[in-house]
């Protein structure tokens, strides 16, 4: 909250407030603790006191419990007694709503929250998928020719058919782009298949977030930007991912500005410690790159987790303002633990931060903020303020009309399915089909026409076969019938013959005869 004199403050210590500096806040900062010890209600106090110096604010909503800051206070007796104890009406304390616009991944508790696949990157979207070295080094080659051949890869089903024509043209591509085993794109595809059932489709498409209307203010006054968490925090990897995607976003679109006055946006990412689960090298340089750089783009970046330990010493040197509530030291990774946040405070010789760590109560924490020269205070051990908002979740009726009367209702509600990699590698695909087919009937019609020639050459053989036969019969029947014929006229021409003979014989013998018989008379 800021006070009457105008001076943020969040915490109390022994009357003394204790607030971050606006001039510092963009130097980001760290919210630790248990569960059950207050984290949240620091966060929602921090979202209030940046809103009320005008800075927007992003944040996750895992519990849903932060929407609350969209309507004022009050009736909490816990937080009645605290600011009767500090007396902070009298320092300008008064419950208030903050203005909000609600973002939801699946486009249920608020405005939808998509991005292209091409803006995620092969990187955050290896992450996303569970890939390992061999199948983030193959999508990195899909990428590069989907640019190439400048396809865009803007939702999931574009991936998947860019996917399948790498696939099913590996060779033409091995030359340029190197080796691509089926296997590898099998693997990926099936990562792909598991991302959709978890309905991690819904952000991959357009249109696509804008982050300047992460930037917006409302009579003066930041507006709080809340994303709603509690479904998509069930895929770790696809919570952190999206939310790196954010942060590189404005890394890469916001210009560089310097030390301002007040940040432009601070960035809130609860359960840090879901981020450096398992994460390659390559990611947690880029991590440590943001963080360290971002401060200049006038973006603030607060982590939430239960314990400085989950923060990579790289990153958890950068984190200035620090805000640390109880931890408990059951075991000795508990003691270790505690042991580790105690030493990245600034001792205060009032008491020992390693054993007051474990002592607060609920509400309390260590405090230290950096000072106007950008230095670490001591550590405090402070009361944090009580929120203004109501301390847990809205109605759905009451998210519903926030919604509905926001300065982007309406812009991100309809997909926008133009025509991209999908669309195009679909048609390529059915018109080399279509190609393919008609060679293949071409083909099928040459083989019968071939089949026809060949049968009507077959016939055509077969009848002079069968001509040849029928007129070598016939010569056969005439030879034979003119045979019959010679032999019936030879015969003739014989027994003529033997006939005359005969007739001439006995004419001779008769006239013979006739000549002895007259010579006797």
């Amino acid at each position: 909250m800021i006070d009457n004199t105008g001076t943020p403050f969040n915490a109390v210590a022994d009357g003394k407030h204790l607030g971050i500096i606006s001039q510092m806040a963009n130097r980001h900062g760290l919210i630790a603790g248990a569960t059950g010890t207050g984290k949240t209600c620091t966060l929602q106090n921090l979202a209030e006191t940046f809103s009320a110096m005008g800075v927007p604010v992003f944040a996750t909503d895992i519990k849903g419990d932060l929407s609350g800051v969209a309507k004022a206070g009050g009736g909490n007796v816990h937080f009645e007694k605290s600011i009767a104890d500090n007396n902070l009406q009298a320092c300008g304390f008064e419950y208030k709503e903050c203005p909000v616009c609600f973002w939801d991944v699946f486009g249920e508790q608020g405005h939808p929250l998509r991005t292209t696949v091409s803006e995620m990157g092969p990187m955050l979207l290896s992450r996303i998928l569970d890939l390992n070295d061999t199948q983030s080094d193959v999508l990195s080659m899909v990428f590069r020719i989907a640019d190439d051949q400048q396809l865009l890869l803007l939702d999931l089903k574009d991936l998947r058919k860019m996917l399948e024509e790498v696939g099913n043209n590996r060779a033409q591509y091995t030359t340029a782009y190197g080796t691509v085993a089926p296997a590898t794109i099998g693997a990926i595809q099936r990562s792909l298949l598991t991302l959709e059932s978890q309905g991690g489709d819904m952000f991959f498409g357009e249109p696509a977030i804008d982050i300047y209307d992460f930037m917006q203010t409302r009579a003066g006054r930041g507006v709080i930007n809340i994303m709603a968490s509690d479904k998509i925090v069930n895929s770790p990897k696809v919570y952190t991912s999206f939310l790196l995607y954010l942060l590189s976003e404005l890394y890469e679109q916001l210009p560089e500005v310097g030390d301002l006055d007040k940040p432009k946006l601070v960035f809130f990412f609860d359960e840090a410690h879901m981020l450096f689960n398992g994460i390659n090298k390559a990611l947690l340089e880029k991590i440590e790159q943001m963080v360290r750089l971002i401060r200049s783009k006038g973006v603030g970046i607060y982590f939430c987790t239960q314990n400085p330990d989950d923060i990579p010493d790289a990153v958890l040197g950068q984190l200035g303002n620090r805000v640390q509530h109880a931890l408990r030291a059951y075991t000795p990774r508990d003691q270790k633990a505690v042991k580790v946040a105690a030493e990245t405070f600034r001792a205060n010789p009032a008491f020992n931060t390693a054993e007051t760590i474990t002592q607060m109560g609920v509400g309390e924490a260590l405090v230290s903020f950096l000072d106007p020269k950008g230095v670490p205070c001591m550590v405090e051990r402070a009361r944090i303020l009580p929120p203004q908002g109501q301390a847990g979740a809205l109605t759905p009726d009451e998210r519903q009309r926030i919604i509905s009367t926001s300065m982007v209702y309406g812009k991100y509600d309809r997909v926008n399915d133009r025509v991209s990699a999908y669309e195009i590698l679909s048609e390529r695909m059915e018109q080399a089909m279509q190609e393919k087919e008609q060679a293949l009937q071409q083909k099928e019609e040459e083989k019968r026409l071939k089949e026809e020639a060949k049968q009507q050459r077959e016939e055509e053989r077969l009848q002079a076969a069968e001509e040849r036969k029928r007129k070598a019969e016939e010569r056969e029947r005439q030879r034979a019938k003119e045979k019959s014929l010679g032999g019936s006229l030879q015969k003739m021409v014989v027994t003529k013959a033997k006939r005359e003979l005969v007739n001439e014989a006995f004419k001779l013998g008769r006239g013979l005869l006739g000549s002895l018989l007259k010579g006797k008379k």
